[in-house]
């Protein structure tokens, strides 16, 4: 009722989404929140519903589940959010704020969630085995957005196919961006174990039981790294 007397409202349409999600119609929720993100596509709220329903329909109806939703409507440019800049006659005007331009904002969103889909595939090829396939997405994902779970994920795929050089430095880059993230700093000790550079994965071992006394795969590799 409220998006016909306001079409296209940020509100209606999110709680709209959130309630078709509560009733598992994930194909109606992705609908109502990809048009809230052409309403304005800074809402982070939309971004992380889309995530999560895109991965809720591919685990439904497979890799063809777009051929299945309904059509998302075209938000009229009127209806989008854009800050508009105050012209030089009108004295007092507000400035906007400063924000990059709306074709920037977009572009980088898209690209955003490009990467986020990206990192999904990779996902389905480790769930799959296909090491190698998973490298390339994740690949591809890391080009559009820096992310500290697509280091670590890549990490993995390098320790199956024995590439520890790779897998250790992934891990780095993914600790410069979480300095404690306990996958990178177990995935790194791995690698470095199979490097033979001891020293260093009984160190990274060590700042990971810091943040995990008990965890059980790490204790059970400092075993290991202790009879190294």
């Amino acid at each position: 009722s409220a998006l016909e007397l306001v079409p296209f409202g940020i509100k209606p349409l999110l709680r709209r989404a959130a309630a078709y999600e509560a009733l598992e119609r994930y194909s109606l929720a992705y609908v109502d929140y990809k048009t809230a993100l052409q309403v304005d596509c800074s809402v982070q709220a939309a971004h992380d519903g889309v995530n999560r329903m895109t991965k809720a329909l591919l685990e439904k109806d497979g890799v063809n589940w777009r051929q299945k939703l309904p059509p998302i409507p075209t938000v009229p440019i009127s209806a989008q959010t854009r800050w508009s800049v105050p012209s030089a006659q009108a004295p007092g005007a507000n400035t906007p704020p400063a924000t990059a331009p709306q074709g920037e904002r977009d572009e980088t969103a898209a690209g955003m969630e490009r990467a986020k889909m990206l990192k999904e595939e990779g996902n389905e090829f480790v769930k799959k085995g296909n090491h190698k396939k998973a490298v390339e997405k994740y690949s591809e994902s890391l080009k559009l957005s820096k992310e500290c779970a697509t280091y670590t994920n890549r990490a993995l795929c390098y320790l199956a196919l024995k590439q520890y050089k790779e897998a250790a430095q992934d891990c780095t880059e993914a600790l410069k961006l979480d300095p404690k993230n306990v996958k990178a700093l177990y995935r790194r000790a791995q690698a470095l174990k199979e490097l033979k550079d001891y020293k260093s994965s009984i160190a990274d071992i060590k700042s990971l039981l810091k943040t995990e006394p008990k965890n059980t795969a790490a204790l059970r590799l400092l075993q290991e790294l202790n009879r190294a």
